[in-house]
């Protein structure tokens, strides 16, 4: 049976290539892996039994239950200085299908969407699916990876639509300053651009900096789809539970495309949700403490590693170590610390061109795990030096 040209042209994705070869190692020390090796927290998980004992076992309505909207838009307002009601959220399949809906809604056949360059492969494919054109925005190891409105102005044309930004970002950990955002803005507001905004690691910052949404500053709100998720911040990959703030007729109109891609996320999950906002958000803070906790382990193991440079990831939960010096691409180097040391990592070019001579390893892995592959992979790098 033939496949659909949208299909057959799909960009694949460069980590899941990453997960099927290393399907073939099962001893190795995973550091590829971009979820949360935490449990989600008890309370959160027997809510979510009532629920279903209660008879959360129904459709609901396709933007989500009214009190999970009700309580994101409080959340929204009180968090991260977005002001809105229920009507200007929507809840959806998790981050990536609320990213789906937003660029379906605001993207034409030919609109181009600038992209930061590295960045998480799944761009790639949803713009490709609607038909829209990727325009990467390089971004500079020698500047943290932080996208500058300059570069952001450079790579305008006559059809650019919109921009897709991501802080903290995976895969460098980026997390973009007030500063750097108020000029973004500035470009944004002037050649009347529409932003997604996915933001899903917020709470996931370090040494004291802020996350900051850019919907938050002046004028931009109406100009902005804030895309977030349960499923980093609750340790809730598997729920499946992302949501996005937007003007009302935009979430209108992605709340109508739900109906056509899933109908509407779980009811159990949903409520499972509202608990965790409801709940002590000191699970959260434990998670970050313990993440930053490994961050540390992680670059201080990679910096003393023979031919490696790593910057400091400011949020997130992944390292990107420079590995030019060996004189091999990054999926070579990738497979080679995967077949010979026994080590799962991502090669930087699956996240664009930019990403190049570079690695993504995550620390969301156990302690253990971080140490068995460090130790590894201090063997095999010093055999290529």
């Amino acid at each position: 049976m033939r496949l659909s040209v949208r299909v057959d042209t799909n960009p694949h994705s460069g980590i899941r290539t990453m997960f099927a070869l290393a399907a073939g190692y099962p001893d190795a020390a995973n550091l590829g892996v971009g979820e949360p090796d935490y449990a989600t927290p008890d309370f959160i998980v027997e809510r979510a039994a009532r629920a279903l004992r209660e008879g959360a076992t129904k459709y609901t309505p396709n933007a989500g239950i009214p009190e999970l909207r009700k309580a994101l838009a409080v959340k929204l307002a009180a968090e991260n200085g977005i002001a809105g009601t229920e009507r200007n959220v929507l809840v959806a399949t998790g981050a990536c299908e609320t990213l789906m809906l937003a660029i379906a809604s605001v993207i034409d056949e030919g609109d181009e969407i600038l992209v930061p360059d590295p960045c998480w492969p799944n761009y790639f494919g949803q713009i490709h699916f609607v038909g829209g054109v990727v325009r990467p925005v390089p971004t500079r190891p020698e500047e943290a990876f932080h996208l500058k409105a300059e570069a952001v102005e450079r790579a305008l044309t006559s059809r650019t639509r919109a921009l897709l930004l991501n802080s903290p970002s995976n895969p460098t950990g980026a997390v973009l300053r007030r500063e750097e955002l108020e000029a973004i803005a500035d470009v944004v507001r002037r050649r009347d651009l529409v932003v997604i905004s996915d933001e899903p690691y917020e709470h996931l910052v370090y040494d004291g900096r802020d996350h900051v949404s850019l919907a938050s500053l002046p004028d931009m709100a109406d100009r902005v789809l804030t895309v977030n998720s349960f499923s980093k911040t609750y340790a809730m990959t598997g729920w499946r539970v992302g949501y996005v703030h937007g003007p009302e007729a935009i979430i209108a109109a992605m709340g109508r495309l739900q109906e056509n891609f899933s109908s509407c996320v779980n009811a159990a999950a949903q409520v499972a949700c509202l608990a965790a906002l409801e709940g002590s958000q000191e699970v959260v803070e434990t998670m970050r403490r313990g993440y930053l906790r490994r961050r540390d382990l992680l670059v201080e193991g990679l910096r003393a590693l023979p031919g490696v440079r790593c910057h400091l990831p400011e949020g997130a939960f992944y390292a990107f170590p420079d590995i030019s010096s060996f004189g091999r691409s990054s999926v070579e180097m990738a497979r080679l610390l995967l077949e010979e040391a026994g080590v799962v990592t991502v090669p930087g070019d699956a996240f664009g061109a930019a990403g190049e001579g570079f690695l993504r390893l995550s620390f969301a892995a156990s302690e253990e795990t971080i140490e068995k592959a460090l130790e590894r992979m201090g063997r095999f790098l010093k055999s290529l030096v």
